[in-house]
């Protein structure tokens, strides 16, 4: 019962937050995003678009690289001692990072110390001292992460993925780079790639907190605005997903598999829709493939928007038995597409696909950063039509959604090579398979 309650009260107080005023502004050529909410803290997001169209292969890791080290490393006035001695004062973060189509850099304070915050931050991003010290440091660590990653059967899974899906196109680069590149970037070319990266033809601005907006327009007026105009930002190219599998052999005591499918485009009708639908697939994985049957600790199904110009359908297992795991995977598939999900299925989700919207999006911060992906996807208004949105699906939309969307797969298997074949990896067509091999978990 209380925990009954705690949702409850968890979901009106989101929706009242979500229900708060937000506002796209001009300020001098760059767009604010301004969501005022009664929260004590703030946060800025200052995104640059492109991402991965913004580099060469060889300059792979340069931008999350320069980024880090202009935010990090103090200014032209300022030391990094005395910057990090003052932003722990203030109880005052900084943060920079890439994705594949735009970059930011953060800073999140508490709304009494905004003044000096931002006085602070619009330093940091106008006059760095991108120290050779603070370079090295930083592209170390990003050096070590990137070794580790390959490590990671999970997250190498993943890399594998991506570069058999999007290779020749600019999502095969890594944003975040890979050794070979890091380990070659200098310090001036950071220097002379941040230079050129910052233009307000290329920004924008997110900012989320109990905030005075005629302030925030002068801060950006008296700071940003002197930033010049620079190049417009390129859409990153990309490839559509074509069915497929490659079998890469590594002796592990698990098996890893990923599925991708094409998807649509998150601001489109379709988007958000699809998105829902891949949860309530979710949902059915987890009682087929874990609960039932014990064949995995933790299937999964969703939709990826971290390649916005690519999104896709992401179907993802871990087991020892990868055979009949693949043929249960495919068999829930073909059982919506010939039988679609259930009207009281996707009533329930509604339910739960909200509150956890809302709970999950309660910071600042998060907000800042579901608005700056938005955005970056298209518009940033869906962060505040989700409600509605959602609230709208009919199942007979999820299921026409769902059936034209989740054709054909490309897989990548991570494992022992002598536990499958290609052949595992076809998806018959849903005649070919019977609806009852797999029991709908929806009820009519």
């Amino acid at each position: 019962m209380k925990r009954i309650i705690y949702i409850i009260l968890c979901v009106c107080s989101s929706t009242s937050l979500f229900a708060q005023t937000t506002k796209e502004l001009q300020v001098d050529g760059i767009k604010v995003i301004f969501k005022k909410t009664e929260k004590s803290v703030a946060t800025v997001n200052l995104c640059i678009r492109g991402g991965v169209a913004n580099i060469t292969e060889a300059q792979q890791g340069l931008e999350p690289l320069a980024l880090r080290t202009a935010l990090n490393g103090g200014t032209a006035t300022v030391s990094k001692e005395a910057l990090s001695a003052e932003l722990e004062k203030l109880g005052t973060d900084f943060e920079a990072g890439s994705r594949n189509d735009f970059s930011h850099m953060t800073m999140t304070c508490l709304r009494d110390n905004w003044d000096r915050s931002w006085a602070l931050f619009s330093d940091a991003v106008l006059h760095p001292a991108m120290d050779d010290t603070e370079f090295k440091l930083e592209r170390d660590r990003m050096v070590s992460g990137a070794k580790q990653l390959e490590s990671d059967p999970d997250q190498y899974l993943r890399l594998l993925a991506t570069q058999q899906l999007f290779a020749g196109s600019d999502y095969a680069k890594r944003v975040n780079g890979e050794p070979a590149t890091l380990e070659k970037l200098t310090l001036q070319q950071a220097k002379d790639y941040y230079k050129q990266l910052l233009g307000k033809k290329k920004i924008y601005l997110v900012i989320v907190g109990n905030l005075n907006e005629q302030d925030i327009v002068a801060k950006v007026k008296s700071t940003l605005a002197a930033l010049p105009q620079g190049d417009a930002p390129r859409t990153p190219t990309t490839t559509g997903i074509k069915p497929g599998v490659k079998i890469n052999n590594r002796d592990l005591a698990t098996n890893y598999i990923v599925g991708m499918a094409n998807a649509p485009k998150y601001y489109s009708p379709d988007g958000p829709l699809f998105q829902f639908a891949m949860s309530i697939l979710y949902d059915r994985y987890f009682v087929e493939l874990r609960t039932k049957r014990s064949l995995s600790y933790a299937p999964s199904a969703g939709y990826n928007n971290s390649y916005i110009e690519n999104p896709m359908a992401q179907l993802y297992i871990t087991t020892i038995d990868p055979k009949q795991s693949l043929e249960v995977m495919t068999a829930i598939i073909n059982d919506v597409k010939e039988n679609g999900f259930k009207p009281k299925e996707v009533e329930n989700k509604k339910k739960s696909y909200l509150t956890n919207y809302y709970m999950t999006n309660q910071s600042s911060g998060a907000q800042a950063n579901v608005m700056s992906t938005c955005e970056a996807s298209g518009n940033w208004r869906i962060f505040d039509e989700i409600n509605t949105r959602i609230g709208q699906v009919k199942t007979e939309d999820v299921n026409r959604v769902f059936s034209s969307y989740l054709t054909d797969v490309q897989w990548t298997y991570l494992g022992k090579e002598d536990k499958v074949t290609a052949e595992d990896f076809k998806q018959p067509a849903p005649s070919k398979l019977p609806a009852s091999k797999v029991k709908t978990t929806g009820k009519n």
